[in-house]
């Protein structure tokens, strides 16, 4: 059983039905108006947050207003407020003065950690190490516990394939497999090995369903796509959150199909709750059950009220209209009660299984969260996280490492001395004492007397007046150019989508000035997506992918600029060419006219690029140098419940350890529908000794080749397979193999 599974609210146990007759105890003696404050779920007025965390955060109720709710049993959970100092003074009024003593629930935006900060999704999926992201899902669970918080609204588990989309960040990037894998991982994270204790909290994947296909890549826009496109890629990181004991779900803001996902019954309770068997409760995204009206699907917010509670959302988000509306539904016999009573269950039963009515006061030592908020342990995974994350894209002629003495460095751009900004998209609780420019890194490792010259040179998105003088001063006067530039977390995030996602012109124009200085330059790429990279860019000696990494950033970029550790991430998305390849994946169908490098003549094609990444996903350099033998496999046929084995030689011709990730890829040449290019199936990280060979092996069984077919089930074919081990999705030569 999965780390998590035995905290979905099943009646399975004693302790199961221990709670489900203490549910459905308190349901027999409550009101409507009870019943509707339980999926009523509000911002908190009372514990910290940032200011402008969501809109319409100014016409928030007042404290006073909000106690007066709480103790009239008319809201059920907060959220975005955190603090152990006032978490028992909140929920004392919840236990101690509504009629029935029900617990709050209390939830909060703990995407990438609370106040030490982790790289962002994407960055951290570069990884591809699941520990990892179990680890630092963990780590954010204990802050955010000793905070009061027992929800987390994370992992976002959209597969996207669209790099204008401004919420790439959030994800695991554009493969169903990785995006499986990390989700499981993440949730098994935050939700612990029990999660009655107070450093365990329900996990939330979102936003359900296919939002990272939002057409034109634009936030919270509509998408249109076959129900098997649905199942065979944006559905299973989902399942696997499910799987993995996730007991929450957010619906998404998008419409599918022309029907709003937060009004959707055919998901929200045909496929959750009939085909999964899902246990938790669905929660809105922000109003999105209220935006129904927008949307052309209700036609006000009573109707939206109905049609979502009916679609299968059990709690909404900030609207009020459930509160407002849903006594007078069940009065009026346009919602039955046995469907509201259903939907406070699954609250309550979550509840329960968190074990609030037992200690609601949980996250209210203040000594703990003092102990445990940016502890040494947790900085020390940030950073350790932080360079695991970092993607080496080129170094030429040694560019990197760096000596640690001996050599003049200007360090460029708008982000070199930067600390407000290396924390990324949905770090809303950051403790920005933790933050650590790479000025702060790069200095920690040459000393305070070193040659090091620090020149921002431009703004994110504006020239600043003599910024580029100074910069080709600072760049001739230096022997090494590291060059801080991309985009800011204002640029990729929620309702951040772009048109072009390349670096913006101001930068671009001092990347050419510095250039023209004719130094080394190592370009260190701070992004939340991938990205079109100017010929300039291109063009530098050295790139590092660094997106955006959290309280510890500048310490590991130095750890990779200067060779304590070697690069070892691999991208999780493709970087494009130019912007409008967007969307580009590697997983794309070959089409009738397959691009050929050959003949670009009436083939699929765009006329200025190649019909492939600048940089393709899983790409990624260390500073020892590998490379592939051909595929061998253990035999040309297979049988259909057998399995085969496919062989790759790495060869390290360097004089350092190389950790390489080898990835295992297919291809169905010939199915009853259609198959991508190439499938990841699997990867395996390998070190290999320097002046070495290593031999890696890796298996295929039957399930590994099996699509969806036009039925919508699992299906097998007999046929000829190609079959990769390859250090990305665009390299090497095939093996093939027969499936009997």
């Amino acid at each position: 059983m999965a780390a998590g599974m035995m905290m979905a609210p099943r009646i399975a146990t004693a302790q199961a039905r221990e709670n489900l007759d203490r549910v459905n105890a308190l349901i027999a003696r409550m009101t409507i108006e009870e019943k509707a404050g339980q999926l009523n779920l509000q911002n908190d007025p009372f514990r910290w947050r940032p200011e402008g965390v969501n809109p319409g955060d100014a016409l928030d109720a007042s404290q006073e207003q909000t106690a007066e709710d709480i103790k009239a049993g008319r809201i059920g959970a907060l959220f975005n407020g955190v603090g152990a100092s006032t978490t028992r003074l909140v929920q004392e009024m919840a236990v101690n003065e509504s009629r029935l003593g029900i617990p709050l629930l209390f939830a909060a935006d703990i995407v990438h950690g609370l106040r030490t900060t982790f790289p962002v999704p994407l960055g951290e999926a570069a990884s591809w190490d699941l520990d990892l992201a179990e680890r630092t899902a963990r780590a954010a669970a204990v802050e955010g516990g000793a905070a009061g918080v027992h929800q987390t609204y994370a992992p976002m588990v959209d597969v996207a394939r669209d790099q204008r989309w401004g919420r790439v960040v959030e994800g695991a990037g554009e493969d169903v497999l990785l995006n499986n894998l990390m989700a499981a991982a993440r949730t098994r994270g935050f939700q612990g090995d029990d999660l009655t204790h107070w450093s365990s909290l329900v996990a939330t994947p979102k936003h359900f369903a296919a939002y990272g296909a939002a057409e034109a890549g634009m936030d919270y826009n509509s998408t249109d796509m076959s129900e098997l496109e649905l199942r065979s890629v944006y559905l299973p990181p989902f399942k696997a959150a499910f799987d993995a004991g996730a007991l929450s779900v957010m619906s998404a803001f998008n419409d599918l199909n022309g029907v709003p996902t937060s009004g959707n019954q055919w998901l929200l309770t045909d496929i959750l709750h009939g085909e999964w068997s899902f246990a938790g409760f669905v929660v809105s995204d922000y109003t999105s059950e209220a935006e129904l009206v927008a949307h052309g699907f209700a036609a006000d917010g009573r109707d939206a009220a109905r049609i979502a509670l009916m679609a299968g959302v059990d709690m909404s988000m900030k609207s009020g209209l459930y509160l407002e509306h849903i006594p007078g539904l069940v009065e009026s016999g346009d919602v039955p009660l046995a469907r509201v009573d259903q939907a406070v269950r699954r609250v309550l039963m979550t509840k329960a299984a968190l074990g609030l009515f037992d200690d609601p006061y949980r996250g209210s030592d203040v000594a703990i969260e003092r102990r445990v908020h940016g502890s040494r342990d947790h900085l020390a995974l940030a950073r350790e996280a932080g360079r695991k994350s970092i993607v080496m894209l080129k170094n030429e002629s040694g560019a990197l490492p760096l000596p640690k003495a001996g050599k003049k460095i200007a360090l460029i751009g708008p982000f070199g001395a930067d600390r407000a900004d290396v924390f990324g998209p949905w770090s809303i609780f950051k403790d920005t004492d933790l933050a650590v420019s790479i000025e702060q890194g790069v200095r920690a490792v040459v000393g305070p007397d070193a040659d090091l010259t620090v020149v921002k040179g431009s703004d994110v998105e504006a020239p600043l007046e003599g910024g580029i003088e100074a910069a080709v001063a600072a760049a001739s006067a230096a022997d090494v150019v590291l060059l801080a530039i991309g985009e800011s977390s204002e640029m990729s995030a929620e309702s951040k989508s772009r048109v072009d996602i390349g670096i913006p012109a101001p930068q671009l124009a001092l990347a050419e000035a510095v250039a023209a200085a004719g130094k080394p330059v190592v370009v260190l790429l701070r992004n939340g997506r991938g990205m079109e990279l100017a010929p300039v860019v291109q063009d530098a000696d050295a790139i590092l992918v660094t997106w955006f990494l959290g309280s510890e950033s500048g310490n590991a970029i130095a750890d990779i600029l200067f060779g304590d550790h070697q690069p070892t991430g691999r991208l999780p998305v493709s970087f494009p060419f130019r912007s409008g390849q967007s969307p580009f994946y590697y997983a794309h169908k070959a089409t009738g006219r397959p691009s050929k490098p050959t003949d670009r003549e009436f083939t699929s094609k765009f006329r200025e690029v190649p019909h492939a990444a600048l940089y393709p996903f899983g790409f990624g350099l260390g500073y020892g140098a590998v490379s592939y033998s051909a595929t061998t496999l253990s035999s040309a046929s297979m049988a259909r419940t057998g399995q085969i084995t496919a062989t790759v030689t790495l060869t390290n011709g360097s004089d350092r350890e190389a950790s390489e990730l080898v990835q295992l890829y297919i291809r169905d040449r010939v199915a009853s529908i259609t198959q991508p290019v190439r499938l990841l199936k699997g990867y395996r990280r390998v070190l290999v000794p320097p002046g070495r060979s290593v031999e890696v092996s890796m298996t295929l069984k039957p399930e590994d080749l099996q699509f969806m077919g036009r039925d919508l089930r699992m299906t097998l074919e007999p046929g000829v397979f190609d079959v990769w081990l390859a250090p990305d999705a665009q390299a090497g030569e095939p093996a093939q193999f027969t499936l009997d």
